[in-house]
């Protein structure tokens, strides 16, 4: 089936109709009489030989194949939006815009904040909406991609996307002030030993995968959906966690617990911006991916310190 055969106007129908379950309410939506929308439900019970909605007492439910196609049109129309919505040329300074981009709550405090601050000064009618990336972001990042301008996502975690560089970071380790069986330096008897808190699914992070290739599998006890709420499950426990160190330094004093190096050398972390090719070209989103490059260019120019153990203070 070619493109050239097929009205696209009828994938405007067809999520309406599946998302409103209802003819008169789908013609409402898309401004579409209620004989045309019939029609046009018609024309989409032929083309894929299936009733997508079928009457079930007083009301329509969707059929299997409706079911299947309801969030696969809704991506369709989000596509052809951007598609549309390309532009040649982009004039930062006066044009009004809006960028989604997903990341998480790291990625948001060490880089986003950066960027919006930029953007603010450069773009002042440019708007910046950061979403959490979901945790199955590596199942159909495709389809994700298709649905925002980007996701800031470190190197390890998905590929087969093009991406920006954007800035390094290094890892550290949180350990409680009260917890005494910690000395000055963990130890990889210590990570094998304590109780950990994570964030989200432990090894979906390069560095937390490095650590089953050396032999440690992490006891996870608590697994939370944020970065930044890490150091209050550590504080007055025995657990630990690993966290950026950028992050950590941000961090610094919210919480009581002690950063620390870990005890192996972790495989640093590069942060990148992700985006579906269809963004490739579009004058809009190369000033956003410059801009994003620009300014992780001079947040990296800023290492992250090294941590002082009490041997280096001595």
């Amino acid at each position: 089936m070619y493109l050239s055969g097929l009205d696209l106007n009828l994938v405007l129908s067809l999520r309406a109709l599946l998302e409103e379950r209802n003819v008169t309410r789908a013609g409402q939506r898309i401004g579409l009489s209620q004989p045309a929308t019939s029609a046009a439900l018609a024309r989409l019970r032929r083309h894929f030989d299936d009733e997508l909605l079928s009457r079930v007492g007083g009301q329509y439910e969707l059929t299997a194949l409706g079911q299947a196609l309801l969030d696969r049109t809704a991506t369709a129309c989000d596509l052809l939006e951007r598609v549309f919505s390309s532009r040649a040329e982009f004039s930062a300074g006066s044009e009004e815009h809006e960028f989604t981009l997903l990341a998480s709550d790291y990625a948001v405090a060490v880089f986003g904040a950066e960027l919006a601050r930029t953007v603010h000064a450069e773009a002042p009618r440019v708007r910046l909406r950061f979403q959490r990336h979901p945790t199955d972001v590596m199942e159909d990042t495709a389809t994700l991609l298709s649905t925002v301008d980007g996701l800031l996502l470190p190197h390890g975690i998905i590929s087969g996307f093009p991406a920006v560089e954007l800035f390094t970071d290094r890892w550290a380790f949180l350990v409680a002030e009260t917890n005494d069986e910690v000395g000055d330096r963990l130890t990889m008897g210590d990570l094998a030993r304590l109780p950990w808190v994570t964030y989200q699914r432990t090894y979906d992070a390069p560095a937390a995968r490095q650590l089953s290739m050396l032999g440690i599998e992490p006891r996870v006890e608590v697994s939370v959906d944020s970065f930044q709420v890490l150091p209050f499950m550590v504080a007055d426990t025995r657990r630990i966690a690993l966290v950026q160190r950028r992050l950590a330094e941000r961090l610094a004093g919210v919480a009581a617990v002690r950063v620390l190096e870990p005890p192996y050398e972790a495989v640093p972390l590069q942060a990148a911006l992700w985006w579906h090719p269809v963004h490739t070209h579009d004058a809009a989103h190369i000033w956003l991916r410059e801009t994003a490059a620009r300014v992780g260019a001079e947040l990296s120019t800023s290492t992250p310190g090294h941590l002082a153990t009490a041997a280096e203070g001595d």
